[in-house]
């Protein structure tokens, strides 16, 4: 029941509310748009973690597909270090169509002439010739396969860093992988050529781009070779900017580059020493031959001469081998 001393606080009551009302009802658009804002602003703030996160998780799945990868690399050089290269694989790696029987038949071929020049033109006697010969045989064929070898090597490394260098301009240019290959298959010197060409080869009857480079390094034992075959690999499964990678491998290329010829320079002088002291014996010994034969044929004649030159040979050989060894440099 509405009472006289309660009018004044009803009053006030609803004179309260609908002041209310009207703040409510002028300013409700200004609260409206403050809580939209608020809303934006809590979403972005939502979203932004997830999404760094997400980009967190995709570098971290990615960096663990390259140690993975590597990993399996490193494991399959280790295997191909411990496995013996054959006489085959040498052979192929010199870049002769030669077979064992022909490599055998030049073998014969050669201690056959060692022989006969050993005991006819020289004059020595059956024990010498016979052992001049078994030398030559051995030694001859295996150190011109040798030579072709190092030769084919020197020039795949002189070469190759110009076919990477044409690589990353196709890939900049916009051109696939596989037509770059192409390129040089068609276009490069020897022996890139023709290892691109086995490479192309290959990825016609449906190996991977990755296996195929990777049986370059079979071929060409090279670390460069090794090294492009890791960044194909590494490409091709975890995926980045191949025309960079590539980039900074032909940088590295060129830099190895420059520091054989570096070393070829300071090591020189030491290289020629040691070749003055490997022919010192054989020129004078010839010489001596030259000027005093009945002095020297000892060597020849006796067996007491044909044990002592074959001591002397041997240790010579080994002698070359020590020098050989320290005035080459491996990095």
């Amino acid at each position: 029941m509405l009472t006289p001393e309660l009018i004044p606080v009803y009053i006030a009551l609803l004179v309260t509310f609908c002041a209310g009302g009207v703040v409510i009802a002028l300013f409700y658009s200004y609260f409206e748009r403050r809580s939209e804002s608020y809303k934006r602003f809590a979403a972005i703030a939502a979203s932004g973690p997830s999404i760094d996160r997400e980009a967190v998780s995709n570098e971290t799945r990615r960096r663990k597909a390259v140690e993975v990868t590597l990993r399996e690399l490193e494991d399959k050089q280790k295997i191909k270090k411990t496995s013996k290269l054959t006489l085959s694989a040498r052979i192929r790696q010199a870049g002769l169509s030669w077979t064992l029987k022909t490599y055998y038949l030049v073998c014969v071929i050669a201690g056959s002439l060692t022989l006969l020049m050993s005991s006819i033109l020289f004059g020595l006697g059956p024990f010498s010739s016979v052992a001049f010969g078994l030398t030559g045989a051995l030694l001859v064929p295996y150190l011109y396969v040798n030579g072709k070898r190092s030769h084919r090597f020197k020039n795949f490394s002189m070469e190759f860093p110009n076919a990477v260098d044409v690589i990353v301009r196709g890939v900049k240019a916009g051109l696939p992988l596989g037509d770059c290959l192409r390129i040089i298959a068609m276009e490069a010197q020897e022996p890139v050529k023709s290892e691109f060409r086995i490479i192309i080869e290959d990825q016609t009857l449906g190996l991977p781009m990755d296996e195929s480079v990777q049986k370059l390094v079979e071929r060409i034992p090279l670390p460069e070779a090794n090294f492009f075959a890791i960044v194909i690999a590494l490409q091709s499964r975890t995926g980045g900017s191949l025309s960079e990678a590539l980039s900074n491998l032909s940088k590295v290329l060129r830099e190895r580059k420059k520091m054989k010829a570096k070393i070829k320079a300071v090591s020189s002088e030491a290289k020629a020493s040691a070749g003055i002291i490997g022919s010192l014996p054989v020129v004078v010994a010839t010489l001596i031959y030259l000027t005093s034969p009945e002095y020297i044929s000892l060597l020849f004649t006796t067996a007491t001469g044909n044990i002592t030159l074959a001591v002397s040979g041997f240790w010579m050989l080994i002698g070359c081998l020590v020098m050989r060894k320290m005035i080459n440099f491996d990095f």
